[in-house]
């Protein structure tokens, strides 16, 4: 464009130019003769000096673009100089300054920025800015292992035959075999424009969750509603979310029938704290340390082909031990007492002995099948579970 016109304004000249060679002029137009070349060069310069400077960018300062008509025409007529006025833009910050702008934007914020230009929208993509306020927001719900398997997905999507090539591994693939709807982005065609999106890209992974189009996998505490059958319970979930209302949506494993449920709210929901898919018995590797008091997670399971669930207890103290701390010796005993206070004292329910020494899964098809065991360490882990109890003993 910019060549197109300096080409327009270089042949105007040359034509008036030699225009004014080949006929008699009047006296004015003899001056005009002397002034266009002055006229002509000045006006390229600005057009030339005015590309360089503008940029579609978002300024401090409003500042119009000036055009000063000539004036009068006539015997004693004089042009005068096109005044430039330099124009502050963001893109005229150092870029710490600017890096330190962008952090600061909400993700609306960043998405209209990128739209202002090409310079600002390749910034506002960036994966360190969006990365922040993945952590905030999706960290709590989605683990860092099930970002890292949707990565793997969408790339390998996009290079189908190093897919053929390998096998498919891992936790997002053994998902897949169990929901075959698990994560489904729409992939960008190959033909669209290098500035589209990258679909591997934090950013893009934001806005398929903020859109509800992406399923992922998490777990889900009193799962059904509060239903009394899984009180103080975390189990495995694929999980859409609404944006506009700030909840989610639950389809629960199958296990016998596809359970759903709606409107579940953030605080219900939890990352995976371990990578142990929902069916995989887990690697207990706290046995050894357990003792009275301590608070810990079970897998349960109420027959074999289905999924566990992670179960809130205590480990309590042997039926011989008096329960002074001064003289207790349950863990050094090989039994383990495991405590479910949520359930009365007479309920079948309330108390289970494991073996401490090469403890796998333990049950029968009547009261169901206990698995791993994981110790709670982190205190807010703890007060969440209690945050939870029922508001009465259950049978």
């Amino acid at each position: 464009m910019l060549y197109f016109l300096i080409s327009c304004v270089s042949f105007s000249f040359i034509f008036l130019s030699k225009s004014f060679t080949h006929k008699p002029l009047p006296s004015w137009e003899a001056e005009m003769k002397l002034l266009s070349p002055w006229f002509w060069g000045e006006l390229s310069t600005f057009i030339v000096s005015w590309f360089k400077k503008s940029r579609p960018a978002i300024s401090f300062f409003q500042v119009p673009v000036l055009f000063i008509p000539l004036k009068n025409m006539g015997h004693n007529s004089k042009v005068e100089n096109v005044e430039e006025k330099d124009d502050v833009s963001l893109l005229d910050l150092p870029d710490l300054a600017l890096d330190c702008i962008l952090e600061r934007l909400s993700p609306a914020g960043l998405c209209t920025m990128a739209a202002v230009c090409s310079s600002l929208r390749d910034r506002c993509r960036s994966d360190h800015l969006w990365k922040k306020h993945k952590e905030h927001k999706w960290d709590r719900v989605i683990s860092d292992a099930t970002y890292r398997e949707w990565k793997m997905h969408v790339v390998s999507r996009k290079r189908p035959t190093l897919l053929d090539q390998s096998k498919r591994k891992g936790l997002f693939n053994s998902l897949l075999g169990d929901w075959p709807s698990w994560f489904r982005p729409k992939l960008e065609s190959n033909s669209k424009s290098r500035r589209s999106l990258p679909v591997d890209s934090i950013k893009a992974w934001y806005q398929s969750l903020e859109s509800g189009k992406l399923w992922f996998p998490s777990q889900v505490y009193n799962r059904e509603n509060g239903n009394v059958g899984f009180m103080l319970s975390c189990y495995d979930a694929e999980l859409s979310y609404d944006s506009k209302k700030d909840i989610f949506q639950a389809r629960y494993l199958p296990h016998g029938r596809r359970t759903t449920e709606d409107t579940i709210q953030w605080e219900r929901l939890r990352a995976p704290p371990v990578d142990t898919p929902p069916n995989v018995l887990h690697v207990s590797d706290c046995l050894d340390d357990l003792k009275p008091g301590d608070h810990i997670e079970i897998q349960w399971r109420k027959a074999r082909e289905f999924p566990y669930g992670w179960w809130y207890g205590i480990i309590g103290h042997l039926e011989a031990c008096d329960r002074n701390n001064n003289h207790c010796h349950c863990h050094y005993s090989d039994s383990v007492i495991l405590e479910f206070n949520q359930y009365s004292p007479d309920s079948k329910w309330r108390r289970m002995v494991i073996n401490r020494k090469g403890h796998r899964e333990e049950g029968n098809e009547v009261d169901g099948f206990y698995g791993g065991i994981r110790k709670l360490y982190d205190d807010e882990e703890i007060a969440r579970w209690k945050r939870l109890w029922p508001t009465q003993i259950l049978d």
